[in-house]
């Protein structure tokens, strides 16, 4: 029978716990979040932090860049509705066409005065069935809560603002400055036109589309 070395079983030891240690550390790196349809690139392990599904209506603060690379497939349609000509309001609808531009994103921008008009509008974008219908700012909030409830077959995303209770089918981005909830509910703070940047909006809607190609809908993204 062959002979051990005597510092055989030490070293056989150090080994043992050396692989084990180097096992533990891999097994808790962060890995990417994979949540949606085959194809679509994986989002940032930063997107949802230390949450592994949001429960509906919570509110997530995603690192940002952790959404970067995350498009949409091709044929992807987006309705974008507005109301108001202020400044604030055409950056987000900018920032949405100039998202879809950019990625050969079939775009239709509907423009409203008035909650009869953003009814009459947002109405007319579901009847065209796109794959999302993303409402700009936040004079579209109050109609937004009221209809779409009514259609949850359809996809929703709201960015500069927020439904006070969304149901499943939407989603919202705020930030500082950019999270008006409705009307009567909302706070002196929740509106700052100067917080709607063009960085801010592109951000925004990138994010939010990010998140509903990867079913994390239902809840709020809270860009810091």
């Amino acid at each position: 029978m062959p002979r051990l070395h005597p510092r055989a079983p030490l070293v056989a030891a150090v080994c043992a716990a050396a692989a084990l240690l180097f096992s533990g550390c891999a097994a808790l790196a962060p890995e990417p979040v994979t949540t949606g349809a085959s194809g679509v690139q994986p989002l940032g392990s930063g997107f949802l932090g230390s949450v592994t599904t949001p429960t509906p209506e919570a509110t997530i603060e995603p690192e940002r860049g952790s959404w970067d690379g995350v498009e949409p497939p091709a044929g992807y349609t987006v309705v974008v509705v507005s109301a108001g000509a202020d400044s604030a309001t055409s950056t987000l609808v900018s920032g949405v066409t100039r998202w879809a531009r950019q990625r050969g994103v079939t775009v239709t921008a509907l423009t409203a005065r008035g909650d009869d008009e953003v009814e009459d509008q947002l109405l007319r974008a579901i009847e065209t069935s796109p794959d999302l219908v993303i409402g700009a700012g936040p004079d579209v909030v109050d109609v937004f809560s009221l209809t779409t409830a009514q259609h949850l077959h359809q996809q929703f995303l709201i960015v500069g603002a927020e439904l006070p209770e969304p149901t499943a089918n939407v989603t919202s981005v705020i930030w500082a400055g950019a999270s008006f909830r409705g009307t009567g509910i909302s706070q002196d703070g929740d509106i700052d036109p100067t917080a709607v940047t063009a960085r801010r909006a592109t951000d925004a809607v990138s994010a939010g589309v990010a998140s509903v190609l990867h079913g994390l809908t239902g809840i709020v993204l809270h860009l810091k």
